[in-house]
């Protein structure tokens, strides 16, 4: 095979790779009903006077599956690890008990559910348009090759149209888990 058209493929991999896992890291921060410290992944805190992960200025846990507890490695954080939590807007109501801070997670509404499942949708919806931006550039970038037989641009399109399908089907069975793992009570 010519190595024009293996790089066009071997990147055309990598962009709909990348889709695949932009689209993982997306459904971790859609929370399932079940407590998990990804939950918090979000929550930056004013360390003095820079924004810093929450996750570098504290142990967070996960005792139950209806309770996160923030225990800061400093006492004097405990303030600032509150309003991290609250300006993320991630609908929490921390609650600090002068060591560590306690979060309740609600179990999820039914409504709460189907929203939750709207925006996973979506979120594969994206990946899905972001692999077909990577068949369709790679496409173009087979028909401006010079001195390759049409053979070998048909072959090299057919191989990115498998490559686009068998991604999408994954993007799919993503999609299908998370929703099962959303609507699931």
């Amino acid at each position: 095979m010519n190595e024009d058209i293996q790089f066009i493929l071997d990147s055309t991999k990598e962009a709909m790779d990348n889709a695949i896992k932009h689209l993982e890291k997306q459904f971790v921060n859609i929370r399932a009903g079940k407590a998990s410290p990804s939950m918090l992944g979000s929550v930056m805190v004013d360390y003095y006077g820079s924004q810093t992960p929450l996750s570098q200025v504290a142990n967070v846990n996960t005792p139950d599956g209806r309770t996160i507890t923030v225990q800061p490695w400093e006492k004097s954080m405990l303030q600032e690890i509150e309003r991290g939590i609250a300006y993320a807007n991630l609908g929490f109501n921390p609650m600090n008990n002068g060591e560590t801070i306690i979060i309740n997670v609600p179990p999820l509404t039914e409504e709460r559910r189907r929203n939750l499942a709207k925006q996973a949708k979506a979120e594969a919806e994206d990946a899905k348009v972001s692999i077909r931006t990577a068949r369709k550039d790679a496409n173009n970038d087979i028909k401006k090759l010079e001195d390759v037989s049409e053979d070998l641009m048909k072959n090299a399109e057919i191989d990115v149209q498998q490559m686009t399908d068998n991604y999408v089907k994954k993007a799919d069975s993503l999609f299908d888990m998370k929703e099962k793992e959303i609507m699931t009570v």
